[in-house]
Parts: structure tokens; sequence; C-alpha cells
């Protein structure tokens, strides 16, 4: 390990962007790639209407998975039968009654994807804007125009944990781009330009069956994902990759003990390419089926709300096969 970690700045100074490339105000990065004719390429990527529900359950008792510098969901009934015994509340003429709760939340504490002004080094956010912009609530690539725009395409699931054998990735294990195409060639797929790569480590099943403390002990944010290298970064580049989603919190290996540091590809693919992250994604039903059936390609489908001037949000993407 490094007894500093390089700085970004540095790391990635020779690095591609995309700055630019849609037009000095644009904010939706990669997203400009999901032409009609995209949608479409998903739409014909459906065979069987089989339909998958990727995000997570919010507020539960027993916690969500969340990064630990974010607290869990809080769900209050501010309505219930409760009112009504009470006599705080009474009937609507004619007797209707109904229930009413209030949640309390980041928006990225569970299934959600990042602005593009979620994450960025040095002095410039993704398309160069400035991140003064970002005080108060982002003024430029906020979550909205993403939430505006929608995330259609053609999904295809690379399965890194059956690829590697095992159950889930371990502890801080990285997914090379070696890993990528070598898990995509031993299943009989090929991942085509604009796509939008769904990444099953096998790491969120770890939370429900093993609990918080296996999940990240002591808060250590150290867990499986993609890793970073100049050739990976060339490749979403070449490959014009649209959104990385991905069954852990981060989409990204937590430490890359390499280099030092965390959040490499934040910002080497959100802030310069303007890939889209969409993290904490239940994909344990869709990989189990797409190698029951070898079908692992499908229209995928995520869209965010439309929260003014917000840094990320919460999401329950759906993939057709």
């Amino acid at each position: 390990m490094p007894k500093e970690p390089i700085q970004m700045t540095e790391l990635l100074k020779d690095a591609p962007k995309n700055w630019g490339r849609w037009g000095a105000n644009d904010e939706i990065g990669c997203l400009n790639f999901l032409t009609s004719e995209e949608v479409l390429r998903g739409v014909r990527a459906v065979r069987q209407g089989r339909v998958f529900m990727l995000g997570v359950p919010v507020a539960r008792p027993q916690g969500d998975p969340t990064h630990p510098l974010r607290s869990q969901p809080i769900h209050t009934l501010t309505h219930d039968e409760g009112s009504y015994i009470s006599g705080r509340d009474k009937p609507f003429p004619g007797g209707l009654k109904y229930s009413d709760d209030v949640i309390t939340m980041f928006p990225q504490s569970t299934t959600q994807y990042d602005a593009l002004g979620h994450a960025w080094y040095g002095d410039k956010l993704y398309n160069g804007f400035d991140p003064k912009t970002t005080i108060g609530g982002l003024q430029k690539c906020s979550i909205q125009p993403i939430g505006d725009h929608g995330v259609v395409g053609r999904g295809i699931l690379i399965d890194a944990a059956r690829y590697r054998g095992k159950k889930h990735l371990d502890r801080g294990e990285g997914v090379t781009l070696e890993d990528l195409l070598g898990a995509a060639k031993k299943q009989g797929t090929t991942i085509e330009k604009h796509d939008i790569l769904v990444l099953h480590t096998g790491w969120l099943n770890r939370y429900y069956e093993e609990g918080a403390s296996a999940f990240f002990p002591e808060g250590q944010f150290d867990e499986p994902g993609l890793q970073y290298s100049q050739e990976l970064v060339k490749w979403f580049y070449e490959m014009e990759i649209v959104s990385i989603s991905a069954d852990n919190v981060g989409c990204e290996q937590g430490y890359n003990k390499e280099i030092g540091g965390l959040g490499v590809l934040h910002g080497a693919l959100l802030c310069n390419l303007g890939v889209i992250f969409n993290e904490i994604v239940w994909l344990k039903d869709l990989a189990d089926d797409c190698a029951k059936d070898e079908q692992y390609t499908f229209l995928f489908a995520g869209a965010p709300l439309k929260l003014v001037h917000g840094c990320g949000s919460s999401v329950n993407p759906i993939a057709i096969k």
C-alpha cells in the first residue's frame, strides 16, 4: 500500500474526457448515447416478458444496506387506525378513513443513481462546470436532468461472482477489464457499444444473509467492485458504455491497494466521461435466472426521481428479459 495515495489530478491527467462532446451545457453525459434507436435495441433483447425489479426494500426495521457515512432511513406513520381510536382524527363524510406516512432519508441510502455533480476532483465537475455550483444544491449536473431523460436501453449482466466460482466476491476484490471480457465470453455474450453494464458481485447478498457486520465491519469501506486501470477507462470510453449498475454501494472496488485512495472510477468514469452510476442494485434473482436460461441481455429501465438540485436519487430499476 502506498504511503500516500496518488492524487487523482496526477493519476488521471491524461485520461479521456467527454467534456464538450455534447455541448457546453450538457448535464447528462453518456445518456446522450441512449437515442430512440438504442431504446429499440433494448426492446429487441426482450424474449420472455419476464420482469425483475432491482431495487432493495427501504426502511426495514433491521436496517438497509447503505454507505457507512449515511444514516438509515426513518419511516413514521402520521395517520392510521390509532388516529381514529384516539379521537385525534375523524373519518371523512361517509366514513372513509386513511393512513399516511413520512420518510426521512438520504436519497442515496438505497438503490440509487448518482448525479454527475455528485463526485469530482480538482476544480471541475463533469463537463468543466465550477464546483461552486454545488453550494446549497446542484445548479449544474444535478439528478433532475437524468430523471428527465431516464436510463433506458440494452442491459447486459456480467456475473463476476459466477465467473470466479464464488457465491460472492471477497472483501476488497477487484473486477478487472479482463474479468469483464472473460465473464462475457464464458456466458456466451458480447458487450456492445452503448450497453448498460450490470455487474453482479454477490456482495449485496451478504447484507441480507450475514448482516451489517459482514457487509461493512466497523465501518470499513473495502467492498469488491470494478477495479481501476487505464485500460478499463479507455475501454469504457471507446465502447461508449452508458451506465454501470452494481450490487454494491459504490460500483467500484472500495479501496485500490496499488494506488491508494477511494472512488477513483467516480473520477475517471463519472466525472470525466459522464458514465451514469447506479448503486445498491439487487441482482441475485436476475443473475440466478440468467444462469438458468443463459439469456444475459434485457431491456433495462431506470427512472430516478426528478429531485431538483439533487445529488442523487432513489430508484427501483427494471430488467425485462
